[in-house]
């Protein structure tokens, strides 16, 4: 589905670091940055608060499914979003709307249902190739550094989009779901080349990519779990899902800019 992102206000400026952040347990999100901002930007993935989101982006970032992919929505004040792998390479896009289903009028294709002119076809329209995930609400706020998912109308529709808060933006907690926060490379982040604000966010030109997206910390945490998994059947409590939650919207809410897919 077409994610967008709007924005309805403009936020006081934010320290220039997030500093004093713990890093939790749970795999980290590692991205490389090329472009205006250059530099290692290291996310704490908050697998307790958003499981199944945060089980989707790690088998995208192993999959090479991130490498490549622009920020395609960037503004100021506000959030920087990415990780829309269907059209948000450069290098495959071409490629990308060649293979999709063409539509009935001449010059169009199909995308989710949607009979769309090619011209049109780019970043922040897509997700991925795995399905949408329900929400995972949480009580965290979308303070300086939160990484929230991008989605559309539907709560339940996030899917590999994702974005980094430049500054508060409570308008948005309890309607986007929090899968993680900078630990790391919040100076980077600040660096990332701006949008448009004319055009909600959409950034022109060459826009900043995430060059390299990698997935640190699994085999660490993997080996705390061991022994309880050694321990007998009968003392094991039984596995519990963690509640259907979402994040900020590959669409945003009415009347906000938030990241949408």
């Amino acid at each position: 589905m077409l994610r967008k992102l709007a924005l309805l206000s403009v936020f006081a400026a934010a320290p220039a670091l997030a500093e004093g952040v713990p890093d939790l347990p749970g795999p980290n999100l590692v991205i490389e940055i090329t472009g205006e901002a250059n530099g290692r930007v290291v996310i704490d993935l908050l697998s307790d608060k958003a499981p199944k989101h945060v089980e989707q982006i790690v088998a995208l970032a192993k999959s090479g499914a991130y490498d490549g992919v622009v920020f395609h929505r960037v503004m100021e004040g506000f959030m920087a979003q990415t990780g829309d792998v269907q059209f948000g390479n450069p290098g495959k896009l071409e490629a990308t709307i060649a293979a999709l289903p063409k539509g009935a009028a001449e010059g169009t294709v199909q995308v989710q249902g949607m009979e769309i002119p090619v011209e049109y076809i780019g970043p922040g329209m897509g997700g991925s190739e795995l399905p949408d995930i329900a929400a995972e609400f949480s009580d965290i706020s979308f303070q300086r550094g939160i990484v929230g998912m991008a989605r559309s109308e539907d709560p339940n529709s996030a899917n590999s989009q994702f974005f980094i808060m430049f500054a508060p933006g409570d308008f948005l907690d309890g309607q986007y779901t929090v899968v993680g926060r900078v630990i790391e490379g919040m100076d980077v982040v600040d660096q990332i080349k701006r949008g448009d604000s004319a055009r909600n966010g959409a950034v022109e030109g060459a826009p900043d990519v995430m060059a390299k997206v990698t997935v640190e910390g699994e085999a660490e945490e993997a080996e705390t779990a061991a022994p309880a998994a050694e321990a007998p059947a009968a003392d094991a409590p039984a596995a519990e899902e963690a509640p259907a939650e979402e994040a900020p919207a590959e669409e945003a809410p009415a009347g906000e800019a938030a990241p949408a897919e």
